[in-house]
């Protein structure tokens, strides 16, 4: 089959299923299958290409109207310019937590900071952009998950920093003798009850990344609580929030005493992530 008639029955399949951007999915697996631009697909749409290749192709469009997203088949999804190996055993980085990256690694340039902690660190998509973004400044990562530690690890190694990762249930393995200057985090904070409501492809994600609780705020409670312990005087913690915890996350900061809280606004004029200070 020529490219343009690959590309043509893959969107009608996608179609059929309801899946969304269908046109736009069908030519980045085809990119990815064959090593080529999109732009190439274009350009020569009358080229033949290889049973196998074709086989490659419809076997992974059979995934992709099973809802599954197409960062989960292709391995891989971009955030703050850099490339991440992702699967079903992390969350996909997405835009709005590059409003969280660019706010910690301007706060480190700023007040000159040497040490800094990402708490839940999933892919690792957060440790591994302050550490490729700055120098003479030690990053550690943790998650609860074995998984996504190895992950993270492959995504330090994938972008050449290094990283010191700490497999850990929030601070359960760290002592009181690991202070950091900054604790970033952009933790589970899904209410139990609406993830039944989110779209399919989010559903195929880690459960275990997406559960806040009953109310969402399990665990800003935990962090905020106990990142106290580790933080130096005039320490900073920056969460990532959900679009309407703004309120209820400041609430909990206060009544921990920290100060100097400020939140800031995702691309959608949402509440996307608080920063405080110890």
């Amino acid at each position: 089959m020529q490219i343009k008639d690959i590309l043509k029955k893959g969107v009608e399949i996608l179609k059929e299923n309801n899946i969304e951007q269908n046109n736009l999915k069908a030519k980045m697996l085809l990119s990815s299958i064959l090593n080529k631009s999109k732009e190439y697909l274009i350009i020569y749409s009358d080229e033949e290409i290889s049973k196998e290749l074709e086989k490659d192709f419809f076997d992974k469009i059979e995934i992709l109207k099973e809802n599954t997203p197409i960062q989960y088949i292709l391995n891989k999804q971009e955030f703050m310019g850099l490339e991440f190996y992702v699967d079903e055993s992390v969350l996909i980085p997405q835009p709005d937590t590059e409003i969280l990256a660019e706010e910690v690694i301007e706060i480190i340039r700023k007040r000159k900071l040497s040490k800094v902690l990402d708490l839940c660190t999933g892919s690792g998509a957060i440790a591994v952009s302050v550490a490729k973004f700055l120098e003479n400044v030690k990053v550690y990562a943790s998650d609860i998950s074995n998984e996504a530690i190895k992950i993270a690890r492959r995504n330090s190694n994938k972008n050449n920093v290094k990283i010191e990762f700490i497999h850990s249930d929030l601070f359960e393995e760290f002592s009181g003798e690991d202070k950091f200057d900054i604790i970033v985090s952009n933790p589970p904070y899904i209410k139990t009850d609406i993830i039944g409501t989110l779209s399919q492809e989010v559903q195929k994600e880690p459960l275990l990344a997406l559960d806040g609780g009953i109310d969402g705020l399990d665990f800003y409670k935990k962090i905020i609580k106990q990142a106290k312990e580790y933080l130096n005087t005039n320490g900073f913690l920056a969460l990532e929030i959900g679009y309407d915890q703004k309120e209820e996350v400041e609430n909990i900061l206060g009544k921990n005493g920290y100060k100097n809280i400020y939140s800031k606004k995702d691309l959608e004029g949402h509440n996307r992530i608080i920063i405080a200070h110890i």
